[in-house]
């Protein structure tokens, strides 16, 4: 049963979805019962916010998360599907009303971070990540993504007899990617059939964003964040002791030569004229003696393209300059370029995103909804908008009064989000989801 405190959402509901000509204008108002929904369940997000920020668990490893998300769900009388990709949860919610299907996606797994606010539910969980014992922080804001398509779950399920169609709640783990040797996210979602039984004609989703300030709304038509691809190189040379380096095969000054020589790919070997690339060195591990040289040291990266054949090109390039500056060495090299499938190009449908612009636009004002530039972080909802048209949108997240260009960023340990962008990142998505439902194609 919905809770009473939605009574005034519904009815509220009931007389916005009627047909009438003030739905067929091009830049709807923002919707009574969206204005409702944020005041009654305002803390209600907060709340679960908080919840899952003081309890983060690494991809693959959501246990407690999903539970928690399920029994949210079964509480607004849904029935829950569960163990999609490890630790997915899904529901559907039918409309009284015939109408479109659509996806609502939220992500909810954490990063390797340890946690460097004073907050009061900062997270103090450790788990272990390639062998060591990390902190777990949502550093990127995915208990936000979660507590609010929580939050538009319950302000659906409150007007739901009013409601046109049905809406198809994804909660993915992994989104972050999986541990090595192991599949998840959005790629393995999909494998495991969330579409199989309910193929959604549009899917949208947010992001949390400390580039932008909170209360306003970013999103741009076409491509709008990088493929995403990792990569490892181990160079193997010989081991001998530290006074003696020309009694072995030195693999430190090896992998040093490679990662310098490594940023010749973009800034001499790319035309970076047309699209942005990047190629970055995230860890380097080898050796464990001050006077030990080592077999071998490895290093792991990533590269960020938004063209196939820069793609494939810098794949070919960083091959060749890991095989050919080992070998001037006297060292081996095992190049893994790339080592998994990696993230397509999140791409926005172009239709789609000029339809559903005035209500971004009515959620915060006509103002407050910027074209970012494109943006060479990945994300796996790239996978949705590969089998159906979507939308992805960014909602800022940095309170008013620092500057989001020196603000501490997504996956930094001190990544603080303004909790006033759950309201904002509530109200876009329930307008855009019920701004979809009534507006029919064409």
């Amino acid at each position: 049963m919905p809770n009473p405190l939605l009574l005034s959402v519904i009815a509220l509901a009931i007389a916005s979805l009627a047909p009438s000509t003030a739905a067929q204008n091009t830049t709807p108002a923002q919707r009574p019962e969206v204005i409702a929904a944020g005041k009654v369940m305002q803390q209600q997000v907060i709340d679960w916010r908080r919840h899952f920020h003081q309890y983060p668990e690494l991809s693959n490893r959501e246990e407690q998360t999903s539970k928690r998300v399920a029994e949210e769900l079964r509480k607004l009388g849904l029935q829950p599907r569960t163990g999609i990709a490890h630790h997915g949860v899904t529901a559907v919610i039918k409309g009284g009303r015939p109408g479109p299907r659509i996806a609502l996606r939220a992500d909810m797994d954490a990063l390797p971070v340890t946690e460097r606010n004073s907050l009061a539910f900062a997270s103090k969980a450790t788990s272990t990540y390639r062998g060591e014992t990390v902190g777990v922080m949502h550093a990127c804001g995915h208990d936000a993504h979660t507590g609010i398509l929580l939050g538009v779950a319950k302000a659906l399920v409150g007007m739901q007899d009013a409601l046109p169609g049905e809406v198809l709640l994804v909660f993915q783990p992994a989104e972050e990617g999986a541990p090595a040797g192991e599949e998840g996210g959005a790629a393995l979602m999909l494998k495991d059939g969330v579409f199989r039984d309910f193929k959604p004609e549009a899917v949208f989703g947010l992001h949390v964003f400390s580039s932008i300030p909170v209360g306003q709304i970013g999103v741009r038509q076409g491509p709008l964040m990088a493929a995403s691809d990792s990569f490892t190189l181990k160079v193997i040379g010989r081991q001998t002791h530290g006074s003696r380096p020309w009694g072995g095969v030195d693999p430190i000054v090896a992998m040093a030569d490679v990662i310098g020589t490594t940023q010749t790919i973009v800034s001499r070997r790319t035309d970076i004229s047309r699209l942005p690339a990047v190629v970055s060195f995230g860890a380097i591990k080898g050796g464990i003696r001050y006077n030990i040289i080592p077999d071998d040291v490895e290093v792991v990266g990533t590269i960020r393209t938004f063209d196939e054949g820069m793609r494939q090109k810098i794949f070919a390039d960083l091959k060749n300059v890991a095989t050919h500056v080992s070998a001037a060495h006297g060292a081996k090299v095992e190049a893994s370029v790339p080592d998994n499938d990696g993230n397509p190009v999140t791409v926005n449908d172009p239709d789609l995103t000029a339809r559903m612009l005035p209500s971004l636009q009515a959620a915060v004002g006509a103002d407050n909804v910027i074209t970012p530039p494109l943006q060479m972080g990945a994300e796996d909802f790239s996978f949705y908008a590969r089998e159906v048209p979507s939308m992805f949108f960014f909602v800022g997240s940095t309170a008013k009064g620092i500057d989001p260009v020196t603000a501490p960023s997504n996956h930094s340990p001190e990544f603080m989000l303004d909790e006033a962008s759950l309201d904002v990142g509530l109200r876009a998505l329930l307008q855009v989801t019920l701004d979809y439902l009534e507006k029919p194609k064409g």
